[in-house]
């Protein structure tokens, strides 16, 4: 494949940051990371990280855009956020532009339309590296989903080409959960090939919508995990809700905000007016029982002697969803991913870290059997 500009040397140490706003859409996240090697070879440093709250008002329009000159405007205003917390994760390591090879963003995803959930599949992330490439001085690669839609597949999850790259045991197969706004698992084991990993469904969005509405938009998700506490689960809900045909489809799949986002939330909302803690304690068990069904129907099966299963995102900070999801996945043990060493909250920015340095030597980082594309691809676009 040729590059726009000379293949750098996979042996010399990249110097990168990763950046992207999740589906919460409430933070920058950047991360600063050395890579040295490419592929299997490949080793990653943190060398800093740091996250950017959005102000309220921005969120609020992130959500609820609804016209092409909005949308514009926010790429914009996103391009701005994003390249001021790039600086500062290179402050934070005590170093300089002029040190680092270049930026990796994945941006704030507005839209993601994968195989099979519309006639035509596209996906579509702002946040403009244009922008960040002037405030920076620095060249950006952006956009890493597109190729790997263009190839055939969902374009997400990204994330097993680095669990793999940084967390792979050649002694047992590991997996990998994160529980943003979606959440999404990996299975990863000696054989990039062998890796499995999809979205398993929803994460904090759900909870996080709810809790807007229960606290009249004084808190942003379910702190602590204080509002599901003092609810019970609505089994007759439960039961329709883990009905949902995204839930019982079995791999290659991505999903997001279309389908777990505020239109959901609003159902949930209108239909029981009277029980909102109610509501929350099984938008919490649906999370906890899809992660689990998920594991059981398509992870256990192809990996049955499961070291463990490491867990990041925004779910881990709610000690009830992580009580619950401890206990229905018993036996199996459940741990922080700190334990292997590596900050939870800077994983998925260091994703992009990874995956910038990859296109810089050219080496393909989609994983075909997750995203289900034709095949391996180099993912990003360069705004030098």
């Amino acid at each position: 494949m040729r590059l726009p500009f000379p293949v750098t040397d996979s042996q010399r140490p990249r110097v990168c940051v990763g950046l992207l706003s999740g589906t919460s859409a409430d933070a920058v996240e950047a991360a600063l990371c050395e890579i040295t090697g490419t592929g299997g070879g490949a080793r990653l440093r943190l060398l800093s990280h740091v996250s950017l709250p959005f102000p309220s008002d921005l969120v609020t329009r992130i959500l609820g855009v609804q016209d092409a000159r909005s949308l514009s405007q926010l790429d914009f205003e996103l391009g701005e956020y994003f390249a001021r917390a790039a600086l500062q994760a290179i402050e934070k390591a005590g170093l300089s532009p002029s040190d680092v090879s270049a930026i990796g963003s994945h941006g704030q995803t507005m839209a993601h339309h994968p195989p099979g959930a519309a006639d035509i599949p596209s996906t579509l992330q702002i946040g403009e590296p244009a922008v960040i490439a002037e405030r920076t001085g620095l060249p950006v690669i952006s956009d890493f989903r597109t190729r790997d839609v263009a190839a055939g597949g969902h374009g997400a999850p990204l994330v097993p080409y680095f669990d793999w790259v940084a967390f792979r045991n050649p002694e047992a197969p590991r997996a990998l959960l994160n529980i943003g706004g979606i959440s999404n698992v990996s299975l990863v084991s000696t054989r990039l090939e062998d890796s499995l990993a999809f979205d398993t469904g929803p994460g904090n969005m759900v909870l996080d919508g709810l809790a807007r509405r229960v606290s009249q938009g004084r808190l942003p998700c379910d702190v602590d995990g204080t509002l599901s506490r003092q609810g019970k689960v609505i089994p007759e809900l439960l039961t329709e809700l883990l009905a949902d045909a995204f839930l019982s489809r079995p791999p290659p799949k991505s999903t997001g905000r279309e389908r777990y986002g505020d239109t959901l939330v609003e159902k949930l909302w209108t239909r029981y007016p009277e029980r909102p803690h109610d509501v929350m304690a099984t938008a919490l068990e649906l999370t906890v029982e899809s992660i689990a069904r998920a594991y059981e129907t398509w992870g256990s099966p192809r990996a049955p002697s499961l070291e463990a299963m490491y867990v990041s995102g925004g779910g881990t900070r709610n000690p009830r969803l992580m009580e619950r999801l401890e206990a229905r996945l018993a036996p199996l043990p459940l741990r922080r991913l700190d334990t292997l060493g590596f900050p939870e909250g800077a994983k998925e920015a260091a994703l992009f870290a990874l995956l910038a340095a990859e296109y810089l030597v050219g080496t393909p980082a989609n994983v075909p059997s997750a995203t289900g594309a034709k095949r391996r691809v180099v993912l990003g676009k360069l705004t030098p």
